[in-house]
């Protein structure tokens, strides 16, 4: 999931904005904000924002300026001239209002796109006396057995046995994806196909229990995508 705020001092453009990010199912809207001074505190916890520009506290293009490392941004605004600055500053998209929901949609392909990219690290593992590569987009859980860890992927019906731990695994993937639910278990939040407070069921047709020292952290995930 990707974590994201909205930034506008229009009540209905900030409505419209709401609305069309509840649509898109790999966005979390973490905060909805009417001013850029309002959404800074947040920051640290989102991955994304869509930002209006003209702004009566501070322009949204000077407020992205003002950050020593800004989140990704699509830039939401009625006027054109910004254009050419917004994407000097990497803007994902600018996108000018009216703001139909099919050019929504495609800033946030954009912005999945990007994170994948990020996020899909390909890990190095011995198996056998061999180093086995694993596209992290493949895993869909992992299972600690004792110093070992067993990894099931979505093309293979064996799953990958390597010397490994569960803890340096978990440093290694990106959170935005995976999350540890138990001493044993690391899963792939994407292949969720149902869960609760206390077990999960992968879309594999498995199904594992979430670990009570793990459950506050997963009930807060299931939260922010409801």
């Amino acid at each position: 999931m990707i974590r994201v705020i909205a930034i506008d001092d229009e009540p209905l453009a900030l409505r419209q904005l709401e609305m069309y990010i509840a649509k898109v199912p790999f966005l979390t809207l973490i905060a909805s904000c009417s001013s850029a001074a309002e959404a800074r505190p947040l920051l640290d916890k989102a991955d994304a924002v869509f930002l209006d520009i003209n702004m009566p506290d501070l322009n949204g293009m000077d407020f992205i300026k003002s950050l020593p490392d800004p989140p990704a941004v699509v830039f939401t605004t009625a006027y054109s001239e910004y254009a050419v600055e917004g994407f000097r500053v990497d803007a994902v998209d600018y996108l000018l209002k009216p703001l139909s929901f099919k050019e929504f949609q495609a800033a946030c392909e954009k912005l999945r796109r990007i994170f994948d990219a990020k996020a899909s690290p390909i890990l190095h593992f011995k198996a056998d006396y061999r180093t086995v590569n694993v596209d992290a987009r493949k895993i869909v859980y992992v299972e600690s057995l004792s110093e070992y860890i067993k990894i099931f992927l979505s093309d293979s019906e064996e799953p990958l046995v390597v010397l490994y731990s569960l803890k340096h695994l978990t440093e290694q993937l990106p959170p935005a994806r995976f999350m540890r639910i138990h001493r044993s278990y690391i899963i792939a939040l994407e292949h969720i196909a149902e869960a609760s407070h206390s077990s999960v069921l992968l879309d594999n047709g498995k199904t594992l229990p979430v670990g009570e020292v793990y459950r506050p952290a997963f009930a807060e995930y299931l939260a922010g995508t409801l």
